[in-house]
C-alpha cells in the first residue's frame, strides 16, 4: 500500500517455496492494493468500512463476518480456558488432593497441548483448515463427554473409583490434545485470512473482541455455574456447545486450504450447503 514494493518481494521469497511462486504472490498482492487504492483512497484510514461491514454488508461479506466470529465465539464458549485456569479445583473435586499429584497433572496437560499445537502447525497446510478443525471440535464433545461422565460417578460416590479418576485425567488431557490441534490454532489464522484486505482490520478486530469477551465470561462464571450445578453437568453443556460448533463448522466455513485473497472472497457467496466442496 505504500509503494515499498522492494520489501516486499524480499519478504514474499522467504515464505515461498519457489520463485514463481513468490512472484505469483508479488503480483496478487499488488494488483489487489492497487484496485482497493482506486476505488477509495481513504479506504484505509477506516473511513466507511465500519459501516460497509456492520450495516450495510454484502452477502459474502455478511457470511464472512459470521463465520470469523462464530469460530472465535465457539473457540472460547468451549471452556477451554476455564479448564486450563480451574483444573486443580476440577481434580479436587474427583477426589486428588496431592499437591505432587495435581502438579503432575498440570504437567500432563501443558505437554499435551504443546505437541499438538505443533501437530496442527505441521499439517494444517496439508489436510486443510476443516479436516482438522471438524475432527478437533469431534473430539473435544467425546472428551467433555467422557469428562462429565466421571465427574458425576466421582460426585455420586464417596469411595472415588479409580476408573473414574483416570476417565476423567485422560478426558482433560484429549480435550486440550483435540482443542489445540483444532479450534485453538486454526481461529487464528481462519478469521484473519477471511476478511478481504480492506476490511481486515475492522473485522479481526470485532471477531477478537467477541473472542475476549466470551472468554472473560466464561471463566468468571465457571467455577460458579459449577458450584451451583456440579461439574459434571457444566462438562455436559459444555459438551452440547461444541456438537453446535461442529455442525456451524461445517455448514459455514468452506476450505480455504491454498485459495487466494479473491478466490477466498468468492467461496463465501455459494450456498452454506456447498462448502464441504
Amino acid at each position: 500500500m505504500k509503494g515499498r514494493y522492494g520489501e516486499a518481494k524480499k519478504i514474499i521469497q522467504k515464505i515461498s517455496h519457489t520463485m514463481e511462486e513468490a512472484e505469483s504472490r508479488f503480483q496478487e498482492i499488488k494488483m489487489a492494493a492497487s484496485r482497493m487504492d482506486s476505488e477509495n483512497s481513504s479506504q484505509f484510514s477506516g473511513k466507511g468500512v465500519w459501516k460497509e461491514l456492520l450495516l450495510t454488508p454484502s452477502p459474502s461479506l455478511r457470511r464472512i463476518l459470521i463465520a470469523a466470529v462464530g469460530m472465535n465465539f465457539f473457540m472460547q464458549a468451549s471452556g477451554n480456558d476455564a479448564v486450563v485456569y480451574y483444573s486443580p479445583q476440577v481434580f479436587k473435586a474427583a477426589g486428588i488432593h496431592n499437591k505432587r499429584h495435581l502438579f503432575g497433572i498440570t504437567v500432563i496437560m501443558g505437554l499435551s497441548k504443546t505437541f499438538f499445537v505443533l501437530v496442527s502447525a505441521l499439517f494444517l497446510d496439508r489436510f486443510g483448515r476443516r479436516p482438522l478443525l471438524l475432527l478437533g471440535t469431534l473430539g473435544m464433545v467425546f472428551s467433555l463427554v467422557g469428562l462429565g461422565l466421571g465427574s458425576k460417578f466421582l460426585a455420586e460416590n464417596n469411595s472415588k473409583p479409580t476408573w473414574a479418576i483416570v476417565l476423567s485425567i485422560i478426558a482433560v488431557c484429549a480435550f486440550l490434545s483435540f482443542f489445540s490441534i483444532g479450534i485453538g490454532p486454526i481461529t487464528w489464522v481462519y478469521s484473519s485470512e477471511i476478511f478481504p484486505m480492506k476490511y481486515r482490520a475492522q473485522g479481526t478486530s470485532v471477531a477478537i473482541s467477541v473472542n475476549r469477551l466470551v472468554s472473560g465470561g466464561v471463566a468468571m462464571s465457571f467455577l460458579t455455574i459449577a458450584n451451583k450445578i456440579t461439574f459434571a453437568r457444566v462438562f455436559f453443556i459444555l459438551a452440547g456447545i461444541m456438537t453446535m460448533a461442529t455442525i456451524f463448522f461445517y455448514f459455514l466455513l468452506p476450505e480455504t486450504k491454498g485459495k487466494t485473497l479473491e478466490e477466498i472472497e468468492g467461496l463465501f457467496e455459494d450456498r452454506p450447503s456447498d462448502v464441504e466442496n
